[in-house]
């Protein structure tokens, strides 16, 4: 019967041969590949350029305090919402002291202290924020200002490292902390393919600690570019090279081979640009500010943030978003074990036995 398949003795092989051979060989997983690869280029620069080409404000929470109920305080925050081309979210305060507060606590990202009636206003920004945030601000209010004639006075109450005059250092080590985690990951699944359940997730701890670690102690350190609350920085570094390395083997568990895909576009695609660590989350496209809060990228920038920028002020949520994906990923992981394509048999007798019995 050998001879009546594949084209043998010289017979032109059919058209389903051809594609069978295809897909039998090393040109179809490599052409799958290129496509993916193809779109996956397209997708990387949509989603960067979607977030941060253009950033616009859509929301901005800001505190108020004086005569900002006069009919020059009115006036002046209807003409900065006119300006701006946004809703100024106001929150009113009794006292300056409350509306920094609100500063520290992450509520609001400016107070205008309006006086005289609102014939002049006092500005407190807080480039520390939202540096986009705070230079939109600082730019449009007092050319609101000089169109309505109310003077207004700026200034940073709560700027910016010296070393970081831009804001975006905390994103680029957070940045590191997910890029190295599930790479580091897929390096375990190539080259430590045996590694048992246990030994890969005691692995990744392993290597997300000193990665951590190493990425503190350089920014900081060796650069300066950052004055790091390093044992809080650290661990945070760590918790997400941890949950971005867990990721990669929850989806490697569910989808072998191709666990590459959704693992980038859960944390690159989407997760990176909807952090808000290269554009403050008033200025992204209003999905993404959302979403961004609850994937691990976006709960790293946010710690990160508040870690540097106003200690003593830290909040659980980021926390629990990271330790829920962790808690997630390695469950998924540690249940579907047996689908997972490393590891070894401990006891290689008992599981010929096994095999054999079967």
């Amino acid at each position: 019967m050998a001879h009546m398949s594949h084209g043998a003795h010289g017979r032109p092989a059919t058209r389903g041969e051809r594609w069978s051979a295809f897909r039998q060989s090393p040109f179809w997983p490599a052409t799958v590949l290129v496509l993916i690869l193809a779109a996956a280029a397209g997708l990387f620069a949509g989603s960067y350029t979607y977030s941060m080409a253009n950033p616009t404000p859509r929301l901005i929470p800001t505190a108020v305090v004086g005569s900002y109920q006069e009919a020059g305080g009115r006036a002046f925050l209807r003409g900065l919402e006119q300006a701006l081309d946004t809703s100024v979210k106001v929150h009113p305060y009794e006292t300056r002291a409350e509306a920094r507060e609100a500063i520290e606590q992450q509520e609001v990202f400016a107070v205008f202290e309006l006086r005289d009636d609102g014939r002049s206003a006092l500005l407190d920004l807080s480039g520390a924020s939202g540096a986009s945030v705070a230079e939109l601000l600082a730019q449009t209010a007092p050319a609101v200002g000089k169109k309505l004639g109310v003077h207004v006075t700026v200034r940073d109450v709560n700027p910016l490292q010296k070393g970081d005059p831009r804001g975006l250092a905390i994103f680029y080590i957070s940045l590191a902390a997910v890029i190295i985690g599930f790479v580091g990951a897929i390096q375990l699944s190539v080259h430590a393919r045996t590694l048992t359940p246990v030994e890969r997730i005691l692995f990744t701890a392993a290597y997300a600690l000193l990665g951590g670690f190493a990425i503190a102690a350089t920014v900081d350190w060796l650069l300066g570019a950052l004055d790091l609350p390093f044992a809080e920085s650290w661990l945070i570094l760590a918790l997400t090279m941890f949950v971005s390395g867990m990721v990669f083997t929850m989806f490697n568990t569910m989808f072998g081979r191709w666990a590459m895909l959704p693992t980038w576009g859960l944390m690159v695609i989407i997760g990176n640009p909807s952090s808000g660590g290269a554009v403050s989350w008033p200025l992204l496209p209003s999905p993404l500010g959302l979403i961004g809060r609850w994937l691990p990228p976006g709960a790293s920038v946010n710690a990160q943030h508040t870690a540097v920028y106003f200690q003593g002020h830290q909040h659980a949520f980021p926390f629990l978003v990271l330790a829920g994906w962790a808690l997630l990923s390695c469950a998924v992981f540690w249940l579907w074990r047996h689908r997972h394509p490393g590891g070894r048999d401990k006891d290689p007798v008992a599981a010929e036995d096994s095999s054999s019995d079967s």
